[in-house]
Formats: C-alpha cells, structure tokens, sequence
C-alpha cells in the first residue's frame, strides 16, 4: 500500500484531532501515517461554523464540557490551549475575527484550517492516504496492525482518530468504537449532541405557527440553562440556545423557555393598563417580543379584550406563559442533524496527560470518540487540538 509497511505512529482519521496528532508527533521525528476513508482529509472542518470554521474559543475551560469525568480535559487543554492555535495560524498568515465574545472565525472559508494542518504534516514528514476503507485492527507482537482493502500496515503505536456518530453523510461509522470495545474498552451511552429539537401535537403547531421567528431567550432543562437565539421552524426549534441545551436534554424531559429574558412583562402590562387601557395585551407584547409571537392566543382568549377588562391576575398569567413556556421536545434531530456526539470511549481507561489507553500500551483515543464533548461556539474543535497535540507528543 505504501512503500514503508513499518511506522512508529498510524493515526486512524484524518480529521480536526488526526492531523493535529500527526503534525505534532512527525515533529518529533516519528514515522507517522493517516489512514482515512474519506476522500479528502478534514471534511467536517470543512463544514464548521457554516464553511467560516469556528475554530476555538478563547474560554475553553473543563467546566465548559460534558464527559462521565469533568476534569479529564484540564490536562490537555491546559498544554495546549486556544493561544498555542492562534499562534499556529499567525505562523501561517491566517486572518480571523471574533464573531461573538470568545469565538473565532476565520476571516475567509474553513479550507483556511484544512490547508494549515495539511502544510503541517507536510512539514513533519507525515504520510496521508485518505480514501482508504478500514477494515481489520489487530494487536501483534506487541505492534499495531492495520488492515485495509490496499493491505496491511503496522505501527508501534495506534491513535483513534475516527469521531464520533454525528454527520454521516461526511463519513461517520461508529469505527473508533468498535474499535475502543475490540480492546476492552466500554463505551458510555452515545446521543446526539448540538443538534434540533422536535416537537409534536400543540408544541409542533405552535413553532409552524411562528416558523421563521428567531429571539433571544433563557432555556433551562434539569441539569442545564443557556442564554442565546433560538429559531422556531416547522420540524420544532433550533438556533444556538436549542443546540446548546440539547447536549444536555434527556428524552421525556421538559424544558422551561424564557421567551423575553430580562423584560418584566407583567410590569409593562400592568403599567400599560394604566397608562393605555383602551389597547389590547398583544399590541403591548409586540412592543417586546416578534408581532407574530406576541398575536398568538396562547389559549388565553379572554386577554383579546382592551387592557381595561382584564384582571391583574390574568395579565400576569399572560406574561408568565411567555417567561415559562414550558415544552416537552419527541425528540432531537438524530445523528445526521448532530454537530456533535454526546458519550464515547468511557475516559476513566484513558490517561488524561497523554490519551493513551491504561490497559492497552500504545494505544490512543482523541477527539470526538472520546466522552468529551464541548459546549457550542469552538470548543469542540479546541478539544480536537489540545486532545490531538497531547498524544502526538507522547506517541
């Protein structure tokens, strides 16, 4: 397959957390290949951040990660954080901006990111191959091999690079999990992460209602609550807040939506009467939140009356059910619709300095297929390259 069958590093995955991985140990003077088998290497790079590729965030802290063990980032992410990456892109004269409080953009497409990595294992040596089905992973005489329908590799050291289950039209199969169980490991229970939510019955006809309404508002599930847009669309809800919460959602669970953050609104109807009793509630509410939203019923029809004929008790009533709007979501938008995938190789086998696998020498887990998984907005990228710049240094 290729003209070396003997490496000290084969990396399985030639995404964000792969080539970082690569990069970093072809630097050290390692024999390292990539074997993926998509055609081209880092594609859901590709599609991050809507093409413009938000690829960190400057808070990328633990506490801003899910995972079975909240410390296990803190290594990794401490030696190599969001500036070290700022630091390589300066290196290679990439423009980037800051879009909204800590999250940062590249100033032109995410092929920017591809290219930067790609120049990187270039540099260190590192052989690619992607557009290559993996087929058997085997542990012989102490050496890894790799066995693909090109044929056979071995390595001293392996790292599973291979994601998670989300995005499968970009080629995710689950492999890095089968492999992670193929050595013992367990694998906590895997979910979509960072995805839609859907709806049915009331819910589902009130968000086709005001399909199209995107706001600010504060949502809470049990364990949870995020503060940012959220879009109301025909399937159910989405917008940054919903990916956010949906992380974090369990099915069956309900979720208390605050449709106007910071805003009093039984204060302003209360006012409002007193001041303008002749107007009706909604033209008040349309004051503070989308016409579209605020018109609705809300099945209170006795409020479509002037602000004079309706009891204080009642307006407080109205304004509570756009503060607690509490819904009960059928389901998230699954796998395809994911940005990400919540659970992975269980961390408490992996040594959280170098990410290799306690039980299993020379064997290494990064990225996405691990049960780490970031908040929105660049931290799961940021895990990618603290994760992959941790093994690559010790493998």
């Amino acid at each position: 397959m290729t003209d070396q069958s003997q490496w000290d590093l084969i990396v399985l995955g030639a995404g964000a957390s792969g080539l970082m991985c690569a990069a970093t140990a072809g630097k050290r003077g390692r024999r390292v290949l990539v074997l993926d088998h998509a055609r081209r290497a880092g594609e859901k790079i590709r599609v991050s951040g809507g093409g413009r590729c938000n690829f960190t965030h400057l808070e990328s802290q633990p506490e801003r990660y899910l995972g079975t063990d909240p410390d296990f980032p803190r290594a990794a992410l401490n030696a190599y954080t969001p500036r070290d990456f700022l630091a390589l892109l300066a290196r290679h004269r990439v423009a980037h901006r800051e879009k909204a409080p800590g999250q940062l953009f590249c100033d032109g497409s995410a092929e920017t990111i591809v290219a930067v990595l790609l120049e990187e294992c270039r540099r260190a040596r590192v052989t690619i191959v992607p557009g290559t089905e993996i087929r058997q992973v085997e542990r012989v005489d102490e050496r890894f091999v790799v066995t693909t329908a090109k044929g056979a590799e071995r390595g001293a050291a392996l790292v599973v690079a291979l994601g998670g289950r989300s995005m499968p039209k970009l080629g995710a199969t689950g492999l890095g999990h089968a492999i992670a169980r193929q050595f013992g490991l367990k694998i906590t229970p895997l979910r979509p992460g960072l995805c839609p939510l859907n709806f049915n019955g009331p819910w589902l006809e009130a968000c086709r209602d005001w399909s199209g309404i995107s706001l600010p508002v504060s949502i809470a599930s049990p364990r949870a609550r995020f503060a940012d847009d959220l879009l109301f669309t025909h399937r159910g809800l989405s917008g940054p807040a919903i990916l956010q919460i949906s992380s974090h959602w369990l099915p069956g669970e309900p979720l208390d939506i605050d449709l106007a953050p910071g805003i009093d609104l039984a204060a302003r109807l209360l006012k409002a009467k007193q001041t303008e009793s002749r107007v009706l509630p909604r033209t008040v509410l349309s004051r503070f939140l989308p016409k579209r939203l605020a018109c609705r019923k809300m099945e209170m029809p006795e409020v479509e009356v002037p602000l004079a004929g309706v009891g204080d008790k009642v307006l407080r009533e109205l304004a509570d059910t756009f503060h607690h709007w509490r819904v009960v979501p059928i389901g998230t938008g699954g796998f395809e619709r994911a940005e990400v995938t919540v659970g992975g190789v269980d961390t408490r086998a992996i040594d959280p300095v170098t990410m290799g696998c306690r039980t299993v020498p020379g064997l290494f887990f990064v990225g996405e297929v691990l049960d780490v998984t970031g908040w929105l907005g660049g931290y799961n990228l940021q895990w990618a390259w603290s994760s992959g710049h941790a093994a690559g240094r010790a493998a």
